[in-house]
């Protein structure tokens, strides 16, 4: 599109994240120049990321686990002043400071990875470098979904093992994540893996591989929070 020489190439829009989406493309092409394989390229970007967001992650998660221990002073709080909000948010901010706990350390480290999140999905979404792009086993084009399922027992739709290996490990996820939650919250929670296993069925293989890579390092990261004494 730059041989011309008409500025064709500006017509690639890669949404709202375009400043943040056009280095990772670059990042990714350029893993794979020396891998030759855009798979594993998909593979050590997210790798990349996932290392330069570390610290973010473990504040959060190391943030939700503490919020987890108060739960049972939080429980006998509300009990004690569940019809005086004014009071209970008083006893409650109290409790958070005595612990030198921020009720919303959890929720801002990961605010902050949401954009490079949307603009990786932009790029992986809509890159025509994964056209025909092989990686690995069964899976031979990184922008199509992936469909050995559906194509051995002749389903209408699309079905793989890789987006429902990609949801096991999101569900494995979510029960390692500490919860502030009540326990029929957490129990409705427990179906948004299923969700996005129906989501990504259809989404390109290419995209499916980033967020398996991405659940298995938070899996990891996770159980390393998780061994530290209390």
């Amino acid at each position: 599109l730059k041989e011309p020489g008409l500025l064709f190439d500006k017509i690639i829009d890669l949404g709202f994240f375009d400043i943040i989406a056009k280095p990772l493309k670059i990042a990714l092409k350029f893993f794979y120049g020396y891998l030759g394989n855009y798979g594993f390229a998909i593979v050590l970007l997210t790798i990349c990321i996932k290392a330069v967001f570390w610290p973010l992650t473990q504040k959060s998660y190391s943030s939700m686990k503490d919020m987890q221990k108060l739960q049972p002073q939080m429980q006998k709080l509300r009990a004690k002043h569940g019809k005086d909000k004014t009071k209970l948010n008083q006893e409650m901010m109290a409790l958070y400071k005595e612990n030198r706990v921020n009720p919303f350390g959890g929720c801002l480290p990961m605010l902050v990875q949401i954009p490079v999140f949307f603009a990786l999905y932009q790029v992986l979404l809509g890159g025509v470098e994964l056209r025909h792009a092989p990686f690995m086993l069964w899976i031979t084009d990184l922008s199509a979904a992936d469909t050995l399922i559906s194509d051995a027992l002749g389903l209408g739709f699309a079905l793989g093992p890789l987006p429902v290996i990609m949801g096991f490990t999101m569900f494995l996820q979510q029960k390692m994540s500490p919860t502030n939650m009540d326990p029929m919250q957490a129990k409705i929670m427990l179906f948004m893996p299923v969700f996005f296993t129906f989501i990504f069925l259809s989404f390109p293989s290419g995209l499916v591989v980033y967020w398996l890579i991405n659940n298995l390092l938070t899996i990891a990261q996770q159980y390393l929070i998780n061994r530290k004494p209390a």
